[in-house]
C-alpha cells in the first residue's frame, strides 16, 4: 500500500493558494512554509523508500539488456509511483487539513 493513502483529496496539479489560509495555525507564513518542506521531505523519502524496497525485488546479479526492457512488472510499479500526487501537494493538503503535528520550541520558551 503506498504512503499517499487518499490521492482523490489532494490536486494532482498546481492550485492557487490564499496566503492568508497557509498562515493560520502558525501566524507566520515562513513558519508554515518550514512545516511543509520538511513534511514534504518526509512524504518524498517514504515514498522513495518503498519504491527501492519493491523494484529491489526485481534485481538479479546478472541482468541483461532483455531481462531490463521486458520487465512489465516493474514499469508497471514505477507507472504507479509516477502517477501519485506530489509530495509537496500532499503536504500543503495536510497543512490545510490539520494533519500535521508540528511545534516551535522557541516560541514556547517565550510564552513562559
Amino acid at each position: 500500500m503506498s504512503t499517499v493513502n487518499n490521492k482523490s483529496a489532494v490536486a494532482s496539479s498546481t492550485v492557487t493558494r490564499d496566503l492568508r489560509e497557509l498562515d493560520k495555525g502558525t501566524d507566520n507564513i515562513y513558519e508554515s512554509l518550514v512545516v511543509m518542506g520538511k513534511r514534504a521531505n518526509q512524504i518524498s523519502n517514504n515514498i522513495k523508500e518503498e519504491l527501492h524496497q519493491k523494484l529491489s525485488e526485481f534485481a538479479s546479479a546478472n541482468d541483461n539488456l532483455e531481462e531490463v526492457f521486458e520487465n512489465r512488472e516493474q514499469i508497471e510499479i514505477s507507472k504507479h509511483y509516477e502517477k501519485l500526487p506530489k509530495p509537496t501537494l500532499v503536504a500543503v493538503q495536510e497543512f490545510l487539513d490539520d494533519k500535521i503535528y508540528y511545534r516551535n520550541p522557541a516560541k514556547e520558551a517565550k510564552e513562559l
